[in-house]
């Protein structure tokens, strides 16, 4: 630069060719340059200069730089701005640029090009006086009125802005202490003009007539202000500076500059701390939050700390400390509404209403914590739906099935990175209330691993004495949960810890019975499936004797109407053939596939109404007359040309159901048969087991073989199964004298010289538990004396070493399978008498059932004519 008091820039200067953007003197903008001269400057001129001279560049508006170098240069703007290159970042992604950061100093005019490539550069005269920066101020009488006017609007704008923003201070600030020549240059650029607008600014060299120009944008600017105000709502006077005014540091291409980032972000703090004081948040939240405000403000942004506290605070004005929802608690409507969602489930329906029938006498009630425990598929979740649809309460599911965190329950501390809430506080955000119903699915289902067990922390969430001060690790502060109506499902309560388990209020929800499905397809799911499969009622019918054809056993029914008598006729053919479940969703799949199958044959009918041909026609007719002739009603099975539309209604008969479904999947099952030829000789027994699918039948086998007196185990069995096998070989063996029980020798030690093998089939599924004691007995003597047991019979229960009958779980479920498997006779423990109130009249009716305190009641309910004791008073005799 020169010497002396005038400061010039240098007469040659490289020249930067932009196209977006307009720099005036005294601002500053970011812009980015990728075009090859513009490169081609900042590599060898920007980056390899090391004076203060090769900072100094040339910023030419309104021109492009062409996108190759062999092309010539367009014609250069005439005015142009003398910059300083305060910052160059570069950057590969997506593609090798430059990201410049200039402030301009100065107009200059273009004299003469003096070189294309590799940049242009350009002699040129400067235009603006830089020592206007430095001086200080003009005398009023130099200035005239024009600069009175134009300062007076440019404080009337500043001043209707809010004041408490630092931004608008700054401004306020610079008005009083710029020179006035540079004020039209720097409040062009911040307020909002176009770049047409700024390129007049910009060639407008002599000043008055900058003044003249930059007037009318500051008038246009204040009436667009005061016209915003009027319109503007109270609550958001605050942010009447984001409308009028544009920070001087800004990006060519769109992108935020760094002065508007700080400027909005301390605006978003400060909005951000008016509703943390306006939020219903504990005293304790609150103090928590205000310390966390303080710390953000004196924060820079740069810090990762600054995000995390701010997505801390954004959370804790987010959550729902004060809000809920208000209960429905007609328990008429609610019972209305829990019997149009599901059928049965009389357990669950009467807990709702007996907590709304409280809820009217109390209204701070607790939410209660519930768990739902039964076989997949009979609707566990979907109940819990029904019951926040009947409180009016909003829903959030949280599935636990694997999970193996205990911060997934209670967060992560804010100390780690990618730290988050937990699924509860998470879910809490979600629904906005603080008193949802909330469904733990799976909870038997959780895991435990190195980062803790999950089921320990959900002691603190379903423990209705803590759970009013829930701390999440992420929050750090207490949350109220105790509005929260929890509802935890599992399929068994074995697995679920003891000390969770206790604070849980246990509903079984046991299997359905075959009445109870097929109400459920005809209410549920069949309008489900047709909806689902664009179809309706009209184009499609499923009788009630089809779908227990999906259920149960061809020959129990037929396709008479009155099929309920049908069944009862052959009670001992029920068994599954294409279902075989406690629930209904293998149910709800085939019958999706019936519908799929009628929706193919209503679309080739329309296909083929749409473009009849007459032969086809004729075939349609010869069709109908042959299903005329055999008085048959139209189902998929009975169409013998494609070419002819199917009639109205597809009636789906069991023939339609086999060509749909295919062969019957559990044809294998118990049936009168089946049964007579497994228990054809001595050595077999049907025991009842529970599963977490529901009840199953099953068959013990046993056989005799010389040896040395082992007992051999097969089938899989666990440690109570083999004790238990253990425990009926040795009362036979006290007992054998008194019921006449010998070996192949004829000896009353049943091991002398003799090897026994029990066999439970099914080998692949894993099985254990006391319940097998009585069947175990029963075979074991069956085999011992050659008599067989009762085909019809099905038996439970533990046993004692003294012959005593225990008690035993999964009564229902286990005579729902021997109901389903059409057995007539089951033995239970004396004890499960109470279990039996819980089994449908109708199922009990069609079942005898028998009450056994000890095993000899057992042996002689299961044998033919009783199981005979040798009348003698030998074994009476005591050795005490």
């Amino acid at each position: 630069m020169a010497a002396g008091s005038a400061i010039q820039i240098p007469t040659r200067l490289p020249l930067l060719l932009t196209h977006e953007s307009v720099l005036l003197p005294g601002s500053t903008m970011r812009t980015s340059v990728d075009s090859p001269r513009n490169m081609q400057l900042v590599r060898s001129r920007l980056l390899k200069g090391t004076s203060l001279r090769s900072t100094i560049i040339g910023v030419i508006p309104n021109t492009s730089d062409p996108t190759s170098d062999c092309d010539d240069l367009p014609n250069l703007h005439r005015i142009g701005t003398a910059a300083l290159a305060v910052q160059v970042v570069g950057s590969n992604w997506p593609k090798p640029h430059y990201t410049l950061l200039v402030t301009g100093l100065c107009r200059f005019q273009i004299l003469q090009l003096l070189k294309e490539k590799p940049y242009p550069v350009a002699e040129v005269q400067q235009l603006d006086r830089l020592e206007q920066f430095t001086n200080g101020h003009k005398s009023e009488e130099e200035l005239g009125e024009l600069s009175e006017q134009f300062y007076k609007y440019a404080v009337q704008l500043v001043e209707m802005l809010d004041m408490s923003v630092p931004a608008v201070a700054k401004l306020r600030r610079l008005l009083d202490n710029l020179p006035r020549e540079a004020l039209p240059d720097i409040l062009t650029s911040i307020i909002r003009t176009s770049n047409q607008e700024k390129l007049q600014i910009l060639d407008a060299v002599r000043l008055e007539e900058r003044f003249k120009m930059t007037i009318p944008l500051l008038v246009r600017q204040i009436e667009g202000l005061k016209l915003l105000q009027k319109t503007r709502k109270s609550k958001q006077d605050d942010d009447k500076r984001v409308v009028a005014i544009r920070p001087n540091r800004r990006i060519s291409h769109g992108s935020i500059t760094e002065d508007e980032e700080e400027e909005e972000d301390h605006d978003d703090v400060v909005m951000l701390e008016k509703k943390i004081r306006t939020s219903s948040m504990s005293e304790q939240a609150l103090k928590v939050c205000l310390k966390e405000i303080k710390r953000l403000k004196k924060m820079p942004q740069s810090m990762p700390e600054y995000a995390l506290t701010r997505n801390y605070l954004e959370l804790m004005v987010e959550l729902p400390w004060n809000k809920s929802t208000k209960d429905r608690l007609e328990i008429r409507a609610a019972r209305i509404v829990l019997d149009n969602d599901h059928y049965a489930m009389e357990k669950l329906k009467k807990r709702v209403l007996e907590y709304l029938a409280v809820r009217q006498l109390k209204n701070n009630l607790k939410g209660p914590i519930l768990c739902f425990v039964g076989p997949p598929g009979v609707g566990k979740t979907s109940v819990g739906r029904s019951i926040a649809k009947t409180l009016g309460r909003e829903f959030h599911r949280i599935a636990l099935g694997g999970v193996c965190d205990q911060s997934d329950i209670r967060g992560h501390r804010r100390t780690y990175v990618g730290s988050m809430p937990g699924r509860i506080i998470n879910g809490l955000k979600t629904v906005g209330v603080n008193n949802p119903v909330f469904l733990l699915d799976e909870v038997d289902k959780l895991a435990k691993s190195l980062q803790g067990d999950p089921a320990a922390a959900l002691l603190e969430v379903l423990d209705p004495e803590q759970n009013h001060s829930f701390t999440d690790h992420y929050l750090n502060v207490a949350f109220d949960l105790s509005q929260v109506l929890f509802i935890a499902t599992a399929n068994t309560t074995a697995t679920i810890p003891p000390a969770l388990l206790d604070r849980m209020e246990v509903i079984q929800v046991p299997g359905y019975t075959q009445e109870e499905k097929i109400e459920i397809a005809h209410r549920h799911l069949i309008p489900k499936q047709l909806e689902l499969h664009g179809l309706t009622p009209q184009q499609i019918q499923i009788p009630q004797v089809t779908t227990l054809g999906i259920i149960t056993s061809q020959e129990c029914v037929s396709i008479e109407k009155n099929y309920v008598l049908q069944r009862t006729a052959q009670p001992s053919l029920v068994s599954h053939r294409y279902t075989r479940e406690a629930g209904v969703r293998a149910l709800d799949r085939k019958l999706g596939a019936i519908c799929r199958a009628v929706a193919v044959k209503v679309a080739e009918g329309q296909h083929k109404e749409a473009k009849p041909d007459r032969a086809e026609v004729g075939e349609g007719e010869d069709c109908k007359e042959h299903i005329a002739e055999d008085a048959k009603a139209e189902s998929i099975s009975d169409t013998a040309d494609l070419a002819l539309p199917p009639e109205m209604p597809i009636l789906i008969d069991f023939h339609a159901l086999k060509d749909i479904l295919g062969p019957p999947m559990y044809d294998m099952e118990v049936t009168s048969s089946f049964v007579s030829e497994r228990l054809n000789q001595p050595g077999v027994a049907i025991g009842l087991a529970w599963t977490p699918l529901g009840g199953e039948i099953m068959f013990v086998e046993a056989s005799r073989m010389e040896g040395e007196g082992q007992l051999t185990l097969t089938g899989q069995l666990g440690d109570i199964m083999k004790e238990s096998a253990h425990l009926a070989i040795s009362w036979l063996r006290s007992n054998a004298k008194r019921y006449q029980l010998t070996n192949a020798s004829g000896s009353f030690d049943l091991l002398d010289n003799t090897d026994i093998h029990l066999h439970f089939p099914a080998g692949a599924v894993t099985k254990d538990g006391p319940s097998a004691g009585v069947t175990i007995v029963t075979c074991l003597a069956s085999l011992f004396s050659g008599r067989l047991v009762c085909s019809d019979v099905a038996m439970t229960g533990e046993i004692t070493l003294r012959g005593l009958v225990l008690p035993v779980g999964g009564i229902k479920d286990k005579v729902l399978a021997a109901h389903r498997a059409g057995l007539k006779r089951i033995i239970i423990p004396q004890r499960n008498e109470k279990d039996l109130e819980e089994i449908a009249a109708h199922v009990r009716q069609d079942l005898t059932f028998v009450l056994a305190g000890c095993l000899d009641q057992v042996l002689n309910a299961a044998f033919d004519g009783g199981f005979a004791v040798k009348a003698t008073l030998e074994h009476l005799s005591s050795k005490l």
